[in-house]
């Protein structure tokens, strides 16, 4: 991974997937995040958010613009890799065992229905929610129990940024094995129950993503844009001085 804005960045499919399955055929807990503008903005301005995404096996870069901040300081040639697009790339390759962790009892109720219909032996997986909390106040050691009694390879957590990227680097060192991976909405975005789905193609490969989801959720979604926009050029003028 390279460093940009501060935070450890991986923008090479191949090289994502490779670390990942490492860690799986190599029984080493570990964890995954999907870095957007927001949670790099977040980082910015919190060093425990900073210093989770940094303590993560990879992090891929969710964000379509990220990329061509970087490519145009650093002369790359940089695209994203969303954790909306691994989530169902591995959910497809029907080789894992899964354990589904956080949302609600609704939400995971869809979930378990709609991605069964893609590998049916997820039908036979963990669904379990959390209880709503601090992410200090969790009881890691019981939770950990939990997942290590079903031995999963994968541990999908669902807690929004920059909660899950604290929650599973807390998590981690009670694991016996197991990649956790803490990539926020998806668990939405599959359930077919919530009205939250990801954009249409065209936006997406305009890069206006972001704009949908706004237009989905106008206060959370609004007022967590608006912040990246205006924090945003802080970090390229950082950036460039760092190049």
């Amino acid at each position: 991974m390279e460093n940009y804005f501060n935070v450890n960045l991986e923008f090479n499919k191949d090289k994502i997937d490779e670390a990942i399955q490492r860690a799986i055929e190599k029984g080493m807990p570990a964890y995954v995040c999907s870095v957007d503008g927001n949670s790099l903005v977040s980082a910015n301005k919190n060093p425990t958010h900073l210093e989770a995404l940094n303590g993560a096996l990879i992090n891929l870069c969710d964000s379509a613009w990220t990329p061509v901040f970087v490519n145009l300081i650093h002369g790359t040639k940089y695209k994203n890799y969303t954790g909306a697009d691994l989530f169902l790339e591995y959910i497809k390759q029907k080789r894992y065992r899964q354990f589904f962790l956080g949302s609600t009892e609704e939400i995971l109720s869809g979930l378990k229905t709609e991605l069964s219909k893609i590998d049916s032996a997820i039908a036979e997986m963990q669904f379990r929610t959390l209880p709503f909390k601090k992410v200090d106040e969790f009881d890691y050691p019981q939770i950990a129990q939990m997942i290590n009694e079903d031995n999963p390879d994968i541990v999908w957590v669902s807690l929004g940024a920059p909660k899950q990227e604290q929650f599973m680097a807390r998590l981690k060192p009670f694991l016996n094995r197991g990649v956790l991976f803490g990539f926020g909405a998806i668990f939405n975005f599959n359930s077919g129950y919530s009205n939250q789905r990801r954009a249409p193609l065209w936006m997406i490969r305009l890069k206006m993503e972001w704009l949908f989801r706004t237009f989905q959720e106008p206060p959370r979604m609004g007022k967590r844009y608006w912040n990246v926009i205006i924090s945003f050029p802080g970090l390229i003028v950082q950036e460039i001085k760092n190049k």
